[in-house]
Formats: C-alpha cells, sequence, structure tokens
C-alpha cells in the first residue's frame, strides 16, 4: 500500500492510497481505517455515493455505533442549512467530542463534512474518502473546509485537517465521463503551476488516462497529491505560496458564481480559468504566445471547456473577481503562469491587459488572437 504525509507538525496525516477498499474489491487494508477511530462514527455522503459505496464502508467498520446522513447531490446544496442538518443530526444522536466524521464522496461532502466536523463542539476529527477525481486530488487534501454563500464560492468556511484520507481509485470507474473530465482539470493545474515534467507526462499518457486505466491513475493521482501535500506542509493556511494552488481559481469562482452553482461544474470554471489565467499572462508579458496553445490541446483532449459561457457580463465578472478571498486590502490578487510549470501571484494587476482578457473571452474567445 502506498501513502504520502501531510507535514504540519503535531497535526500531520497520511493519505493513503487503498484500491479496491471502499468498493469492496480488497479489504486487506481493511484495519487501516477502523483503527483509526473510536466507537462512534457518523457517516456523510450522498444519494448517489451511498447507493454506490455505503454498505461497503459500513461493513468495513464492524460493530461500532454509525449514524448516516445522505446530503442531496450538487454544488447547489454546499450551504449552511446543511451544516445546520448535520449538526441536528448529530446532537439527537448524543454524538460527542468523540466521534469522528467520514466525508463519503465529491467535493460538495467533503467540504460540507470537514466544515460541519470544524464546528460542531468546537472541533471533531473527521477522515475523508473522496470517491471523485477532484476531491481525490485536491479537495480532501489540506483541510479547506467550507460552504458558499449567494455573493460568493465558498466565502463561510474554516480549516480543519482531517485525521487521515482514504483513496481507492476503483472509485474512479463508476464517475461519468463529466465528472471525470472535470476533475481532470485540477490535476492540469497542478502540472502548469509547479511541474513541467508532469505536464509532458499528461501529455504522453493522455489516451490511457482518459480510457481510465488503473496505474495510469494511480501515478497521475499519487504525483498531484505530492504537490498538493509538499505545497500545503509549507503554507497550511494560505499565506503566501498555497495561494499558487488557486491558479484559475479567481476567474474560475466567478465563472461558477454568476452561472449558478452547479450548473458548470468547478472542474469546467477552472479549466476556463486557467486558459484566462493564461491569456492574461501573455498580455501582461510573463508568459510566451505557445504556451496557451499547449494548456487548451491538453484541456481540449480531457474534454473539458475552454470558452466562457454566454451571456456574462464584464462589470458583473469584475465584481465577482474582486470579493475572491484571495483579494487584499490593496486590491485583486490573481496567481500567473511564467512558464508551463511554474506560477506566481501577484497583486500589481495590469488593468489594461485584465480588461483585454475578459473582453476576449466574453466574445467568445479561448486563447489570443
Amino acid at each position: 500500500m502506498k501513502s504520502i504525509t501531510v507535514e504540519l507538525a503535531d497535526r500531520s496525516y497520511p493519505i493513503f492510497f487503498c484500491p479496491g477498499l471502499v468498493t469492496g474489491a480488497d479489504r486487506s487494508e481493511q484495519a487501516l481505517l477502523a483503527a483509526a477511530m473510536g466507537d462512534s462514527v457518523f457517516i456523510v455522503s450522498n444519494e448517489t455515493v451511498a447507493g454506490l459505496y455505503l454498505e461497503s464502508l459500513q461493513k468495513l467498520l464492524g460493530d461500532r455505533k454509525v449514524d448516516v446522513y445522505i446530503m442531496p447531490d450538487g454544488e447547489v446544496y454546499k450551504t449552511l442549512d446543511q451544516i445546520d442538518a448535520i449538526i441536528g443530526k448529530l446532537l439527537a444522536g448524543g454524538h460527542t467530542r468523540e466521534t469522528t466524521l467520514i466525508a463519503l464522496g465529491g467535493g460538495v461532502v467533503g467540504d460540507v463534512t470537514g466544515f460541519a466536523a470544524a464546528v460542531y463542539q468546537r472541533g471533531v476529527a473527521v477522515i475523508q474518502v473522496p470517491t471523485t477525481l477532484l476531491s481525490q486530488v485536491d479537495s480532501s487534501v489540506g483541510g479547506k473546509t467550507a460552504v458558499n454563500h449567494p455573493l460568493g464560492k465558498n466565502m463561510i468556511g474554516a480549516f480543519h485537517q482531517p485525521k487521515m484520507v482514504v483513496m481507492d481509485v476503483e472509485t474512479l470507474k463508476t464517475l461519468s465521463p463529466r465528472e471525470f473530465s472535470a476533475g481532470l482539470a485540477e490535476i492540469v493545474k497542478h502540472a502548469a503551476l509547479a511541474d513541467w515534467d508532469y505536464f509532458q507526462w499528461l501529455q504522453a499518457n493522455q489516451d490511457s488516462i482518459m480510457a481510465r486505466d488503473s496505474a495510469s491513475l494511480m501515478t497521475m493521482i499519487e504525483w498531484s497529491c505530492r504537490i498538493k501535500a509538499e505545497v500545503v506542509a509549507s503554507d497550511e493556511r494560505e499565506q503566501g505560496r498555497r495561494a499558487l494552488l488557486n491558479l484559475g481559481h479567481t476567474f474560475g469562482h466567478a465563472i461558477e458564481t454568476l452561472s449558478g452553482y452547479g450548473v458548470v461544474l468547478h472542474g469546467e470554471a477552472v479549466a476556463i480559468g486557467l486558459m484566462m489565467a493564461a491569456d492574461y499572462s501573455v498580455r501582461s508579458k510573463t508568459l510566451s504566445e505557445s504556451a496557451p496553445v499547449q494548456l487548451a490541446q491538453l484541456l481540449t483532449g480531457f474534454s473539458l471547456p475552454t470558452t466562457l459561457p454566454k451571456g456574462l457580463i464584464k462589470a458583473d465578472f469584475l465584481q465577482a473577481m474582486q470579493r475572491d478571498k484571495k483579494a487584499t486590502a490593496e486590491g485583486l490578487r490573481l496567481v500567473i503562469l511564467r512558464d508551463l510549470g511554474h506560477a506566481d501571484v501577484t497583486n500589481r494587476i495590469d488593468d489594461e491587459a485584465l480588461e483585454a482578457t475578459l473582453a476576449w473571452f466574453l466574445e467568445g474567445g479561448a486563447r489570443r488572437p
């Protein structure tokens, strides 16, 4: 069994790669999960994932007291109402600080469960069991938890590191093509911001990745998790370097907010945001003209969008960007590309370049003319 440790001093935790554990195909690592929790467990999942894996997970937990909360599917349910419902069920079930919450599902389930764990009785343990590609390579690692507000994505939340993350690559075989592709956007982001060798590997292995070859998926997920774990370990609270992981997200979150949560999947918005960040980087003269072309080719090959949805308005888009969590008193901060595999954070915004990027994409552009 492979594992990676997110090094955070006394709050360090492992990421375990256990193919077949959650799906029930291989229970050889069952003791690993069982040993990590006490006698009381509270599982949060959604309607789709629960139908696939809840029974299998419950069998791993033996005779423990297990309560379950099933939330509806979709980003639109990433709300304080769901937190209230989870906490209500925890209280009704007599759960104490000794209870371990388990997030069984994708990014929405992970974020909601993590935030509930952060605030219930001032904090209880949580184990992330991500079942989507996006959650395995991004949202389950790093301790960011949040729910959305009508005016902005992830505006209500807390940092709350999990006790462990357990990944079963076999759960990716049941994802819809659209959900699978959405997860690939975060993978392209990792390569674009930190590792040119990884970017080239993705280019060379595109066919096997899209075919969901288990060996390729394992290599890819482990590579992305190592990148994220290293960045998080160096800057847990996003005071500096961790902001690099938001490459494409200032644009992407604006897309999600203005389109309506769930209309454009998070990964799809990130893919478009990556293209917009690359275009802005070219216009502000930090990136070569050829880089956005390579980026667009990789994203398109992964069946990801590179153009904005129709009907967005520039003034609204700018306002949504300015509400971004990375903004400071001095104004907007953007993650820019200096090369494929090398990103940087700046608050020195080239207003003319940003206006040109927004105008180009709002008119239907996908890359620099």
